[in-house]
């Protein structure tokens, strides 16, 4: 057997390493099959361009909200809770516009890094599951396009509103409840949010199999609950 075919015999007996689909395709499939998605993504933990495209439409929604309009929000809510709040100079105002894009940016950054040594943490080191940190960094920045596109999408609704803040949240279902403490906690459980940590879930299943999606989401969604019932403590 000569150089050619033994090499043909060896490539015939290898398996064929499957095509790792472009980041177009992961992220149209985290809205259409978030399973296969997590699957490649735990095989393959590539994470930088799919937080670069998240961070960006962050960026993008931010942008395009007038800033007028959150200064004016920020304003009210200050003096409903009984303080003044005082007039910001112009040329401040000016500069603010084009950083506030940038330091949403930058927070989404460093949210899905910390976020994702979370997962890691409380996956991989509390319940024993495998996993390495890169993986749980990639099934997060992947599960952050969710939020970012629909936020982009609900910019017209905050407009029209004037809300800024304005989210779907599981608030709106339980309009019933009077304003307090437990209204708030169901309006900081944003629906994009609870989307996002199911797809978290998954990726958590497709690192280690040995973890359910049932087991992984009620984890997530637990997440979700505590973080809400602990920031509506601070909400004026």
């Amino acid at each position: 057997m000569d150089e050619s075919q033994h090499n043909d015999a060896v490539g015939a007996t290898e398996p064929e390493q499957p095509e790792i689909p472009s980041l177009i395709s992961r992220l149209l499939g985290i809205f259409l099959s978030p399973g296969k998605v997590m699957e490649t993504v735990a095989r393959h933990p590539l994470w930088a361009g799919a937080l670069v495209v998240g961070v960006l439409l962050v960026a993008l929604q931010t942008a395009l909200i007038p800033f007028d309009m959150i200064m004016s929000a920020q304003r009210q809510a200050v003096l409903e809770s009984g303080r003044d709040m005082p007039e910001m100079p112009e040329t401040l105002m000016n500069i603010m516009r084009f950083v506030t894009p940038v330091l949403a940016t930058i927070g989404v950054s460093l949210l899905t890094f910390i976020s994702a040594g979370l997962y890691w943490l409380i996956f991989a080191f509390v319940l024993g599951d495998e996993g390495r940190y890169r993986q749980y960094l990639a099934v997060g920045a992947h599960a952050l396009f969710v939020p970012a596109m629909i936020g982009v999408a609900l910019v017209p609704l905050k407009i029209m509103t004037e809300d800024p803040q304005a989210t779907l949240n599981l608030g709106l279902f339980l309009f019933f409840l009077s304003d307090g403490y437990w209204a708030d906690v169901f309006r900081l459980m944003d629906l994009t949010g609870i989307w996002s940590a199911l797809i978290i879930a998954q990726g958590a299943h497709s690192i280690d199999p040995r973890r359910s999606f049932g087991s992984a989401a009620a984890i997530m969604i637990g997440i979700t609950l505590a973080f809400a019932l602990i920031f509506a403590i601070f909400q004026p």
